[in-house]
This record gives structure tokens, C-alpha cells and sequence, in this order.
């Protein structure tokens, strides 16, 4: 597991005064890419029109390049909000696969400033069960300190 606190001091050291959300976005996927060996592939989906996640910065393998929100486990974290735990994909109902080797996925919602869906934090691991409640709870302190979620 990363050591989240010096995790979060380092994002917050390379981040600090940048507004540009893709900016942002490139440089978490890439420190928490490297920050843990079960992250297998680390990026963003960008809310690009209504319903509708594009692709953008991440770290690993190609990723998928449109994944609307009625699809998928980045869909439903971004359809409901809610961070998307899931230990083993194969029993996740329409789940995509964007890699075969995913066995297991995190997806947390990026929300910014007055509650606006910017996209969601997509993390897969070649690992069965790889992701704890702790992981996603540190990651969305990142987040939220990051993107200024209200």
C-alpha cells in the first residue's frame, strides 16, 4: 500500500497553483501510477458531453476511448456518484474490458467545485481483489483536495 500521506504531500507540492484540470489529471495518474505495484493501469475518463466519458491522461495500456455512463464500472461511478469497489470484474453486470488482464478495478468520482462531475479516477489491477476501503478513501481525499470539491 503507498503511503498515502506523503502521497498527498507530493500531489500537492507538484499541483500547487495549477488550475488546469487535464494538467491535474496527467500528473495524479502518473504519481499514483508508480506508487503502488498492484496499479496496473491508472487514468481518467473526462465527462465530454451529457452521459458520456472520454478518455484522458493516464499511465499503462491503452484504455478504452468513449465509455458512456450507462456502461461499464467507470459508467456507473460516474451514473450514481459513487466510488465503484469492485474485487473481481468478471462478476461485475456489463462490465467493459478495456484490458484483459483486469481482474480487479477501483473507480472514484471526480467532483470539483459546486458539485460539478469532472470525470472519474480509474484504477486497474492484474490482481484479483487488489483494492481496499482504504485505498479508495485516501484517493478521494486526494481528489477532493485537488479538483476543490465544495
Amino acid at each position: 500500500m503507498p503511503d498515502y500521506d506523503d502521497l498527498a504531500a507530493r500531489i500537492r507540492a507538484l499541483t500547487h497553483g495549477e488550475t488546469d484540470e487535464v494538467a491535474l489529471m496527467a500528473t495524479l495518474a502518473c504519481e499514483i501510477h508508480h506508487s503502488d505495484a498492484r496499479f496496473d493501469w491508472t487514468g481518467f475518463y473526462r465527462v465530454t458531453a451529457p452521459e458520456l466519458l472520454k478518455i484522458g491522461p493516464y499511465q499503462g495500456g491503452h484504455g478504452c476511448l468513449v465509455i458512456p455512463f450507462s456502461r461499464g464500472v467507470c459508467g456507473a461511478a460516474a451514473r450514481t456518484r459513487q466510488t465503484q469497489l469492485v474485487p473481481d470484474v468478471e462478476a461485475f453486470p456489463g462490465h467493459i474490458a478495456c484490458a484483459s488482464s483486469t481482474r480487479s478495478e477501483l473507480v472514484i468520482p471526480v467532483i470539483g467545485k459546486g458539485g460539478r462531475l469532472i470525470g472519474v479516477l480509474d484504477i486497474d489491477s492484474d490482481r484479483p481483489d487488489a483494492f481496499t476501503q482504504e485505498d479508495a478513501d485516501r484517493l478521494q481525499e486526494i481528489l477532493d483536495d485537488t479538483f476543490g470539491r465544495d
